[in-house]
């Protein structure tokens, strides 16, 4: 029997190798079964081939890593998993890898892994990752990392001691690993995007670990990985001090800012997620332009016309980031970040409609952009996007585009820099302005039910402005954080002689100071340091103004009346 299994074991390998169409049939009724039985062998080089051909015929695509789901099942209802995390106990290291191999690759199906995961395979796998055998660890690593997309495995891989295991690795391998540093930097990527793991992942040491990859490994898988991790490290807002804490890292965002110019696109897209979300952090915003941030996100924005939806959403959502400050936006409208901005905002993702409308939003504040984006043919994009986008959001921040390029400070701009081609823009400005106040004045009253704002013309009762809000309430605005130049704006725009921007102004600070809202309090604060409620009250008494104009300012004014009673204001 023994010279049997060997040969048996041999061609089961070669045939799930070939990866051969038309045997399905075969693996399922009798092919999984006898790779299983192998394993049972007293032979341990049987055992190690069985495991292998395992490993092996359950992936049906190998450039996409794709396993097929009837097959990895068979393996688990054939009592496959217990054997393999038993062979993966073994002394013998060439067992080892290839049971967790095996145990990585099926647990590519959630069916698996949560098997895995019950029969003490996180522990196993954890204890394989520390292995000194670069190929054991290195496929405990793919385990972990297969395992770790589901949020219901994230906790028990962080209790089995898997984040500094994973985190060890890089420092253990860091030269001549590329295999496990991708694999050891995937798993910690998935478990960064959970809050309370991306906490053990720092304190393991993973930002110092992650940033080494990133500023040292040249293979891209490792590159893209390490980016994706530190993306998500940073992806947390004030729930911990992950963000400052990588932009504190010698090296870490010029790192991420030279690996925008990589010639692989999954590198650049995770590279450029990564500098938008450490952008939400002042210090980091600074630090990313100094280091040439502005320059390489222009000029990544101005090369993914053709990209991926992803790349494009993070091209232009990092140049968002950046242009809060506007030292940033002005340096980015210099830079030539206008044009690639509305090429993005013209795409066919609601996504990258979201993102490119904040960054032309932010942009439009400075009147020298302003201008500029009205002769790079903006007006009509943002326009579209005001009109037509499935996004409330993208509608809200192209309409705010459009309130701050036609609320007058722009044309002053136009007057001061004015050239012997100044008649030609000022016929041209007239038009833009006449086609996006229509369609501000059409956005703001998609958001204006007749009933209820009659009812609460004529009454003073809370419930009638609650009814408003509700309709008018665009949830997503509650994270749009203002500065008080920003606030002071949408006040001075209550004043201005077009009823059409007074109403989008008192719409905006609606938005914006919705009780629950993230920076509600924040918001509420500014306005009253800017005296807002007297404008507000002009505003709702406006004999002149539109109804929508006034409700917005009453509704508004008492936001204000409620945050000026919460006690931490």
């Amino acid at each position: 029997m023994i010279w049997v299994e060997w040969i048996l074991s041999h061609t089961l390998l070669r045939i799930a190798e070939s990866n051969q169409q038309g045997l399905d049939n075969f693996w399922l009724k009798q092919g999984a079964a006898l790779l299983l039985s192998l394993m049972q062998s007293s032979q341990e080089d049987v055992q190690e081939r069985a495991a292998t051909g395992l490993a092996t015929f359950v992936v049906i695509d190998d450039e996409s890593a794709n396993v097929d789901r009837g097959r990895a099942e068979a393996v688990m209802q054939d009592g496959g998993i217990r054997l393999l995390l038993d062979l993966a106990k073994s002394w013998r290291e060439g067992l080892q890898s290839e049971a967790a191999k095996a145990i990585a690759n099926l647990s590519v199906n959630t069916n698996v892994a949560k098997a895995v995961a019950e029969e003490g395979g996180i522990n196993i796998l954890a204890g394989l990752a520390r292995s000194m055998n670069r190929l054991v660890a290195e496929e405990a690593a793919g385990g972990l990392w297969n395992l770790s997309v589901g949020e219901e495995h994230k906790g028990a891989i962080a209790e089995a001691g898997g984040v500094k295991a994973l985190v060890d690795l890089i420092f253990k391998w860091s030269t001549g690993g590329d295999g496990v540093l991708e694999r050891a930097a995937g798993a910690l990527a998935n478990l960064a995007a959970d809050d309370k793991c991306s906490t053990e992942v720092a304190v393991a040491g993973g930002v110092h670990a992650l940033v080494m990859l990133a500023r040292n490994c040249k293979f891209e898988g490792v590159q893209e990985q390490a980016a994706r991790a530190l993306a998500n490290l940073a992806a947390h807002g004030d729930s911990n001090s992950n963000n400052a804490a990588i932009g504190q890292e010698a090296g870490a965002l010029e790192a991420l800012v030279q690996l925008t110019r990589s010639p692989h696109e999954g590198v650049r897209q995770e590279a450029a997620g990564a500098l938008w979300n450490l952008s939400f952090d002042d210090r980091n915003r600074e630090a990313i332009a100094a280091a040439g941030g502005v320059e390489a996100l222009v000029a990544l924005a101005q090369s993914c016309s053709n990209a991926s939806p992803g790349l494009q959403e993070r091209a232009a959502g990092a140049l968002w980031g950046l242009s809060v400050s506007e030292a940033n936006s002005v340096a980015i409208g210099r830079e030539g970040g206008v044009a690639p901005l509305i090429a993005l905002a013209r795409s066919e993702a609601e996504d990258v409609h979201e993102t490119a409308a904040g960054a032309l939003w932010n942009l439009a504040f400075n009147p020298g952009n302003a201008l500029h984006i009205v002769e790079e043919g903006g007006v009509p994009a943002l326009v579209h996007l005001c009109s037509s986008s499935v996004s409330k959001m993208a509608r809200f921040m192209a309409a705010l585009a459009l309130a701050y390029m036609f609320d007058g400070r722009m044309d002053e701009f136009a007057l001061i820099g004015a050239s012997s081609e100044s008649s030609s823009k000022s016929v041209n400005l007239d038009g833009a302005r006449r086609m996006a106040l229509k369609h501000i004045e059409a956005f703001v009253l998609t958001f204006s039910d007749p009933q209820a704002f009659a009812a609460a013309a004529a009454s003073s009762a809370p419930a009638a402005l609650s009814q408003v809000t509700e309709g008018a309430r665009i949830q997503e605005a509650g994270h749009l954080r203002c500065s008080g130049a920003e606030i002071g704006r949408f006040v001075a725009m209550l004043r201005n002689p077009s009823s059409i921007l007074k109403a989008c102004a008192a719409f905006a600070l609606l938005q914006f100071t919705i009780p629950g809202g993230r920076h509600a309090m924040h918001h509420a604060s500014l306005m009253q340091n800017a005296g807002a409620a007297r404008v507000l009250r002009a505003a709702a008494a406006a004999a002149t103004a539109p109804l929508e104009a006034k409700i917005f300012a009453r509704i508004v004014l008492r936001n204000l009346e409620h945050h000026h009673m919460e006690p931490s204001l």
